[in-house]
């Protein structure tokens, strides 16, 4: 290798020993390999040599260049290492350090009673159906054997909408989820067990009441089933729910269009006291009833041969009962701290009681 050749070499293995980062690696790399470099301008002047020359020359040049580009790659590999192990000490975290706080946010009551009422009647073997918030004037009202004088039908009750255009339906803003076990039993064959939790639309607004509210509904279609079904059912339930083995369960005769026979649900409390399952008064808590024959004639299902009870519960009702709350009008009124203090964490599961 002749003194030029040689001087290249030395002076850049000199500058890349000599480079503390990757920036200045990146400037030797260019003074010596780039467009304007040291050794790609004596490539250049090979051009100008007789062909004797050019392949001495030539030769020198080439192992030159494949010598410069290892050290010179083997160098940039090294000072990329070193970087990568700088920024991993910069930025090593102290496990020993209290976490930083960040606010947890919490799971909406509702939300928590609707988990706990799907896993307390997922394990009497229900499962969850649901229908659409707009439903058919004849899904909402007429197949629930409703007839068109009853007062819930007029529009001091209920949330009509227009039409569609060219459309003769006539729609509702879902006042019950009612809806959903006549899609039910439309869609499938019995036996069929379902829960229908979901929002409804009534034109009521007070401290018991909100135009939008949630509804668990309940329907039970198979052959041979009794009151006595019934009333176990919703017994193991509301026992199961407000955790009470030996809560006071009261079914007393009512009156629904779409069951017969029907009744109210009561459950033993205090009227002193708020307390649920004390004193000697009762309190009202849901609807229920044996399916009207003819709701399962709407349905296609034969009344000789299948029969069935039905149920429907407030979901805020039970929920301000749970937790004491006695204005419904909090749920909805978005204010953190309530949330925090009625809400649940997310991470904790919806734990089913003794008994079920």
């Amino acid at each position: 290798m002749s003194d030029d050749l040689e001087t290249l070499k030395q002076d850049t293995l000199k500058a890349l020993a000599a480079a503390p980062d990757l920036r200045a690696w990146d400037e030797v790399r260019v003074a010596t390999m780039g467009k304007s470099g040291r050794l790609t301008g004596l490539l250049k002047e090979l051009g100008r040599m007789s062909p004797e020359e050019r392949k001495v020359r030539g030769s020198a040049l080439n192992r030159l260049r494949d010598e410069l580009s290892r050290e010179i790659a083997a160098r940039g590999e090294a000072l990329e290492a070193e970087a990568l192990n700088a920024r991993l000490a910069a930025e090593r975290v102290d496990v020993t350090l209290p976490a930083a706080p960040q606010a947890e946010g919490t799971l909406h009551p509702i939300t928590r009673t609707i988990e706990e009422m799907t896993a307390i009647f997922g394990a009497m073997g229900f499962k969850v159906a649901e229908g659409p918030d707009i439903e058919t004037d004849w899904h909402n009202f007429a197949a629930l054997n409703t007839p068109s004088h009853h007062p819930a039908r007029t529009d001091q009750d209920t949330f009509y909408l227009p039409q569609e255009e060219g459309g003769t339906v006539e729609r509702v803003l879902r006042t019950q989820t009612s809806g959903v076990q006549i899609r039910t039993m439309l869609a499938h064959e019995p036996p069929i067990r379902i829960i229908a939790p979901g929002r409804t639309y009534r034109a009521d607004h007070d401290a018991t009441h909100s135009p939008m509210f949630h509804q668990c509904e309940g329907l039970v279609i198979d052959r041979d089933i009794t009151l006595g079904h019934l009333k176990g059912c919703l017994s193991d339930f509301l026992r199961a729910f407000f955790a009470q083995p030996d809560l006071p369960v009261r079914f007393r005769a009512s009156y629904f269009p779409f069951t017969e026979p029907s009744m109210e649900v009561d459950i033993g409390w205090s009227r002193r006291t708020g307390q649920i399952g004390g004193g000697d008064d009762w309190l009202e808590v849901l609807g229920s009833g044996m399916v009207q024959p003819r709701v399962l004639a709407n349905c296609g299902l034969d009344p000789r041969e299948w029969q069935g009870f039905a149920f429907g519960m407030g979901i805020e009702r039970l929920t301000m009962l749970r937790h004491g709350i006695p204005d419904l009008r909090s749920f909805y009124d978005s204010d953190v701290r309530w949330l925090r203090h009625y809400g649940t964490s997310p991470l904790s599961p919806a734990l089913l009681h003794e008994g079920l």
